[in-house]
């Protein structure tokens, strides 16, 4: 052998070793950081993606849906095939221990609390308890910020790492990566077609099966004027779909989460969003490119002054965990087979599950600082409020949230200490200005007010007619029940 192909083979085999080195120490620190976590992966997480391909490649409802959709749109099987794996490929993720344990949590961590202070919570029992050990677990949730699956995945870290459905925003390098790594798989909104959606209800319907725990924003998208929106019944009817098999229907839990915040980073974007809708122009992208910039250097400029301040509370109340048994038990007697009726029918009996569980989650909303003086600024009908009026209000509307058994979030001191903290973010949005011995509600900012008054007021009994009726934002037109 010339010394040439020597080298060359020397160098193969080192870096052979080298791969294999990294790979075993990586998974090394990666169960470390798994143990010291305490959390639970779902075994088939760890299943690697051409396996999962390959199952779905071989399944017979995909299939059917192949030929049908070859014959409907005059195409070869074959490229219907191909079509197939483009979804396969675009929707099926790869978890990574050492990506998820050892990176994602720790800067999920020193991110959240960089911006908030961080509440997590149980309405009633700690759900760890509650559930058999076999059972699969879906987490449904309220979606107020883009940050909520870093939150919920934070809040969680220490039983067991969820698997979301992540909409089209994220597909974009390297988010796309990052959130596949995580476990995340990826869906497309309004994308009506019959082949994909039968490859992506076969994907959930796969990883539900072998007991993958998920995580669901039932509202399907991010509130843009606060309120809970309409449930949307998608992923719950495909995951449902499993209760086809009597084995896994005692096996099917779910937890309703509920999620609010001091601060929704993307609150004015939202507001936009809102108007464009009512058909009021947006501003152009070089005036919201300039209002980003403005917001980074204003805050470079604080850590610099050292004048930096969180952005308030970040607050996850997790409900109590219900199996799915006995709703569909009531199921077959009512119908005598739920997934034997009319597809319309079966959706609308979905749809009412899904409204129930957004019942339950409106019922555990956290109530945070600004939130409260939110409700209370909105619930006056002037825009100048004295001190002594606001801070009464706020503590007669604690009351009242206290008595029905609201998630108020605790340890925050006398009405004076939760106003004090709500003032300064109030006073650093310029929603509300010192006035004398009161407050006056800056005009341009009154949505903001509305944003966050909108996302309680459900909670607040007799003062919640009040605060609805000022609430200038206008009405979403109601969804469809779909992704």
């Amino acid at each position: 052998m010339t010394p040439a192909l020597w080298i060359s083979g020397i160098a193969l085999l080192a870096a052979l070793i080298i791969v294999v080195v990294v790979r075993v120490r990586g998974t090394r620190i990666a169960l470390r950081a798994l143990h010291r976590s305490r959390s639970r992966i779902d075994r088939f997480k760890l299943t690697k993606k051409p396996f999962i391909r390959e199952t779905l490649l071989a399944d017979e409802g995909i299939a059917l849906a192949v030929k049908e959709h070859a014959a409907e749109n005059s195409m070869s099987e074959e490229e219907a095939w191909g079509k197939v794996e483009e979804y396969i490929d675009e929707i099926v993720p790869f978890f990574n221990i050492l990506t998820y344990y050892k990176i994602g949590l720790v800067v999920s961590r020193v991110l959240l609390n960089f911006f908030y202070k961080v509440s997590a919570e149980y309405a009633g029992r700690s759900s760890q308890g509650e559930v058999p050990r076999d059972a699969i677990v879906i987490y449904l949730m309220n979606h107020r910020s883009n940050a909520d699956y870093v939150l919920v995945g934070h809040v969680l870290s220490g039983q067991v790492a969820i698997s979301y459905a992540v909409g089209e925003w994220a597909r974009t390098f390297p988010l796309e990566y990052i959130f596949k790594s995580f476990g995340a798989y990826f869906i497309r909104r309004k994308y009506r077609e019959k082949l994909y959606h039968t490859v992506l209800e076969r994907y959930v319907q796969l990883i539900t099966r072998n007991g993958v725990t998920q995580g669901i924003f039932l509202e399907g998208g991010l509130s843009r004027d606060g309120k809970l929106g309409k449930a949307k019944i998608g992923l719950l009817d495909y995951v449902l779909g499993v209760a086809r098999e009597p084995s896994m229907r005692r096996r099917l839990y779910i937890v309703p989460v509920a999620i609010n915040y001091d601060r929704v980073l993307e609150d004015r974007s939202l507001l936009r969003e809102l108007d464009a809708r009512e058909g009021r122009k947006r501003p152009p992208r070089r005036d919201q490119l300039g209002e980003v910039l403005r917001y980074v250097w204003w805050n470079m400029a604080r850590l610099v002054a050292r004048r930096w301040r969180r952005y308030g509370r970040a607050a996850v109340v997790i409900g109590e965990p219900f199996p799915l048994a006995p709703w569909l038990e009531r199921q077959e007697r009512e119908t005598g087979g739920l997934f034997a009726i009319d597809r319309a029918e079966r959706l609308a009996r979905v749809q009412s599950l899904s409204d129930a569980v957004l019942e339950r989650i409106a019922a555990i909303i956290p109530v945070t600082p600004v939130t409260l003086a939110c409700a209370a600024i909105q619930s006056f009908d002037g825009d100048f409020i004295s001190h002594e009026q606001l801070i009464a209000r706020m503590g007669e509307m604690r009351d009242v949230l206290r008595e029905l058994n609201a998630r108020v979030i605790h340890r925050e001191g006398s009405v004076e200490e939760i106003f004090d903290r709500a003032w300064r973010m109030l006073k650093m949005r310029r929603m509300l200005v010192r006035v004398g011995a009161g407050y006056s509600v800056m005009p341009g900012n009154r949505a903001l007010v509305s944003y966050y008054a909108n996302s309680i007021s459900h909670l607040l009994g007799p003062f919640a007619e009040g605060v609805r009726e000022r609430d200038l934002l206008p009405a979403l037109a109601a969804g469809t029940a779909s992704l």
